[in-house]
């Protein structure tokens, strides 16, 4: 056998500690006392382990927990350069580990671009609901601060904070303190202290985080980044017991899916999320058939889409009789908007550009995302242009334009270049040639005029 390579991450984070060799094999020892598994490392071992040489499968936590103590935030075994553990004991472990990695690669400005580029997959396994309901064993660590219910109502507040940032400025202006969030507060305290019912509720907002920060990277149009999170709010949900946000992220699945053409994963998805949905109630119902209908039409079958859009909308009328809101907050303009998706999708530009304007009339602004209006108009000015509605399509453009310098959103990004792409044939038109010298003074360099 060779000369094993030094660990470098190892290396880094004992370098970042200031300690001697011989503090470091104290700290391990004392953690190990505290753990009821005495230990007595000294400096040849930490010397050892630092030029490559693995420690024992039973004392890598009592390293990590030694750097955490001391750093003052969580390390994973993949950032000290071990190998993920053989026997993980059980989900929500797993998942944090994965998840701070995930985060602190998301927040660091050299990295994003890096772990952007993973690409959506077609083929992603997700985790399945019966598989992982309801692990909710917690590794208790040594001196881990216990937490309660102001943990979990702050940790509730910030992220509600998040998505209102997100829906108002962009998934790229939102997205870097989220993942600082999770990595710094959340996470820590997945491993804490706490009564039964502290746990679900913590594991279950985190769950629903990653799903935002998930969402946050299909509007930065990092897809593969996105799975990555929705998969993670996978795990957690189950460990929670938490199905309304389970498949709340497989629908957020089938939109990413959707929107990227990928008619039979968008269906998988959206019917996966449906059937896992445990309510009948009418509101719920719609948001999930909305969305399968969607899919449906995408794939190219005509016929379950016309249903399920017929049921979305049976089920907003009973919905909107009993004057209840419910989760994902569907409303008769979503419902207008999905309509026009699915005659759009089907061919009917026309129809589908009825119900864009329908749905707009319906809107209403302070349940809507900013983002998601200036998205919509976009598509609706993409539509007027297709059936020869240039004037229309350059007024409904401007809405978007006046918007557009205060949202840091990819998705807007990509509206706006394809807006300066099928404008361009027609700029001896005076609106046309108006709107495109306005665009040309508010788009950034990164977006192709």
């Amino acid at each position: 056998m060779g000369t094993p390579n030094p660990n470098v991450g190892l290396e880094r984070l004992y370098r970042e500690t200031g300690w001697a060799l011989r503090q470091f094999a104290q700290e391990i020892n004392r953690i190990g006392t505290e753990r009821g598994t005495p230990t007595k490392y000294r400096e040849p071992s930490v010397h050892q382990w630092l030029h490559g040489h693995m420690p024992r499968e039973a004392t890598r936590p009592l390293i990590l927990e030694a750097l955490a103590r001391r750093l003052g935030r969580p390390i994973t075994h993949s950032e000290a350069g071990f190998p993920s553990p053989s026997n993980q004991p059980n989900a929500v472990s797993g998942a944090m580990e994965g998840l701070i990695d995930l985060g602190r690669e998301d927040m660091d400005p050299s990295r994003r671009s890096i772990i952007g580029a993973g690409l959506f997959s077609v083929a992603l396994t997700v985790p399945n609901w019966r598989d992982i309901v309801g692990r909710m064993e917690y590794i208790q660590t040594g001196k881990t601060q216990g937490i309660g219910m102001p943990e979990v109502n702050a940790v509730t507040a910030m992220t509600d904070r998040l998505s209102d940032l997100d829906d108002e400025f962009g998934g790229r202006y939102a997205r870097p303190m989220a993942a600082a969030f999770l990595v710094n507060i959340v996470a820590p305290y997945l491993r804490a202290n706490a009564s039964g019912e502290v746990r679900n509720r913590i594991t279950s907002t985190a769950s629903f985080l990653c799903y935002l920060t998930g969402w946050m990277a299909v509007d930065e149009g990092l897809h593969g980044t996105a799975q990555r999170y929705y998969v993670k709010g996978l795990e957690l949900a189950g460990a929670s017991d938490d199905y309304m946000t389970y498949c709340h992220i497989l629908r957020g699945m089938s939109v990413q899916s959707v929107d990227l053409g990928h008619g039979l994963t968008a269906v998988n998805w959206a019917d996966a999320a449906s059937k896992v949905s445990p309510t009948a109630e009418p509101r719920m119902k719609a948001f999930m058939a909305g969305q399968q209908a969607h899919a449906y039409a995408v794939a190219g079958n005509r016929t379950r889409a016309l249903w399920s859009i017929r049921e979305t909308e049976a089920a907003m009328s009973r919905a909107e009789s009993q004057h209840r809101t419910t989760f994902g907050g569907y409303s008769p303009a979503t419902l207008a908007y999905h309509t026009a998706q699915v005659r759009y999708a089907l061919g009917d530009v026309r129809g589908s550009i009825s119900d864009l304007e329908q749905h707009f009339l319906l809107r209403k602004p302070e349940n809507e995302s900013h983002r998601s209006g200036m998205r919509f108009n976009a598509m609706l000015a993409e539509r007027q242009l297709a059936i020869g509605h240039l004037d229309e399509a350059c007024s409904t453009w401007g809405k978007v334009l006046n918007d557009y310098p205060a949202i840091q959103s990819g998705q807007v990004d990509m509206h706006v270049a394809e807006m300066f792409q099928l404008i361009r044939p027609h700029l001896a038109n005076s609106a046309a040639r108006d709107l495109y010298e306005r665009a040309r003074l508010v788009a950034p360099s990164s977006v192709p005029a």
